[in-house]
């Protein structure tokens, strides 16, 4: 590719391109291999906020439409388009996920958690939780897989909710969804165990 036929990445020029693209349920992005244009001043803070050039994107509508092409390889992420793929910062997951509800009860239990951006996942053996603790503070910081190597950060409230639906088993403390156990913390390390 030349310098004159390279492509200029923008915010308005990819969500232009996610406009057209547009149709019933999410873009099939896994499927495209667009030429990687560069990197745009672009990042999802922890708390799911979109930047856009520092500024924070305050239209929901904008931020859900860059939602639904961005796609992770490797560690780095990408918005991709039928015609073009370029970077972005993610400060850690690029979803929250702000709500849950539970079916069932025991081991037959399910646990669908609803992103901010609107995205919903049973977690289960295809969206499985994991917990990450900080090998300083032992803070906990929880995740759901929501779709193809795209976590959502389980927020406080919702982390608090599921601690209360958690249960021992085989020496860990976690819960059980869609048929898995998902491990938080060994049984012997709860204050109360």
């Amino acid at each position: 590719m030349s310098a004159q036929d390279r492509v200029i990445p923008s915010a308005e020029g990819i969500a232009a391109s996610a406009r057209a693209t547009k149709g019933k349920g999410l873009p099939p992005v896994h499927l495209w291999n667009p030429p990687f244009c560069g990197d745009l001043d672009m990042r999802i803070a922890r708390d799911g906020t979109w930047f856009y050039l520092g500024t924070p994107i305050g239209r929901f509508e904008l931020v859900k439409l860059f939602s639904s092409i961005l796609r992770k390889d490797g560690e780095k992420y990408f918005l991709v388009t039928p015609v073009e793929k370029v970077g972005i910062t993610v400060d850690d997951a690029p979803f929250v996920a702000t709500d849950f509800n539970v079916t069932g009860e025991g081991q037959e239990q399910v646990l669908t958690f609803t992103t901010h951006v609107g995205d919903r996942a049973a977690a289960g053996p295809e969206h499985p939780i994991r917990v990450v603790r900080d090998a300083e503070t032992g803070e906990p910081s929880p995740y759901v897989l929501i779709r193809a190597n795209l976590e959502a950060l389980i927020d406080r409230k919702s982390f608090y909710r599921l601690v209360d639906c958690g249960t021992h088993h085989d020496g860990w403390f976690g819960v059980w969804s869609g048929g898995d156990f998902f491990r938080m913390i060994p049984s012997d390390e709860l204050p109360d165990a």
